[in-house]
């Protein structure tokens, strides 16, 4: 087994140095919002890239060139949804392990989709349109690293009602504990995926350690705007993780 694992660790394929790229430029960018403000870097385009929809409404001044460059928030996962279905009608073909991960994946874009079109509330939030590009390809890219995974040589709800647009303190459940806890529960998506695999697919654990990354600087931005937002915010509620961050 040690053999294995050193073999695994040791061949940083292409499809792994992106996924570890991605999640270290996702850990420095929280790092760096983490950091005094005056280590913040004021480049207007490096803001507008790490927020998105309301925190990108409450962050700091947008220059008009990089609204020129604004997309609805609300089109990007309708669009990219399909994108991550592909790799269902080859499932005939896969070990089994991938398949659940492809019927996981399959079923979480279907639950988005709905949320998308009959529970989410979408206001005039926008995001920019590098990341409504990200976005398409991420989608694509999680297929692509499901289906890389498979040796192919042969060897081995509740009903929501709308009631308006403004933003409130959730409260329940998760919320108690967290202020994103749609994020942690997409983290929890992923962990889960990782387990189906067999807990030893390093390619796997790459993309929830981006997962990780990514969905904790979204709700690091999230926490900031809810406690600026609402006075009342309840003072024990972490942005991510219950009792740590």
């Amino acid at each position: 087994m040690a053999g294995w694992a050193g073999i695994e660790l040791s061949a940083l394929n292409p499809l792994r140095t992106l996924w570890l790229a991605l999640a270290a430029a996702f850990l420095l960018a929280l790092l760096l919002q983490l950091a005094p403000a005056r280590l913040l870097p004021s480049c207007a385009l490096f803001q507008d890239l790490i927020r998105y929809g309301k925190t990108k409404q409450s962050g700091p001044r947008r220059p008009a060139v990089c609204r020129a460059f604004d997309v609805p928030k609300r089109s990007t996962f309708r669009t990219s949804t399909s994108s991550q279905c592909y790799g269902m009608f080859q499932a005939a073909e896969l070990a089994l392990s991938a398949f659940l991960v492809l019927v996981f994946l399959w079923v979480h874009s279907l639950r988005r989709l709905f949320e998308c079109f009959y529970v989410s509330v979408f206001s005039n939030a926008a995001i920019h349109v590098v990341q409504y590009c990200f976005g398409l390809v991420y989608y694509v890219l999680v297929g692509l690293t499901v289906l890389s995974q498979v040796p192919m040589d042969g060897k081995n709800a509740n009903v929501c009602v709308v009631i308006h647009c403004q933003h409130r303190i959730p409260f329940g459940d998760w919320f108690e504990h967290v202020s994103s806890a749609n994020y942690l529960a997409e983290l929890m998506i992923y962990i889960s995926m990782a387990i189906t695999f067999g807990l030893h697919n390093l390619t796997w654990w790459l993309v929830v350690t981006y997962v990780f990354f990514s969905q904790a600087l979204s709700a690091f931005f999230n926490h900031k705007f809810y406690r600026s937002t609402f006075v009342s915010y309840p003072k024990h509620r972490k942005a991510f993780l219950p009792f740590l961050f």
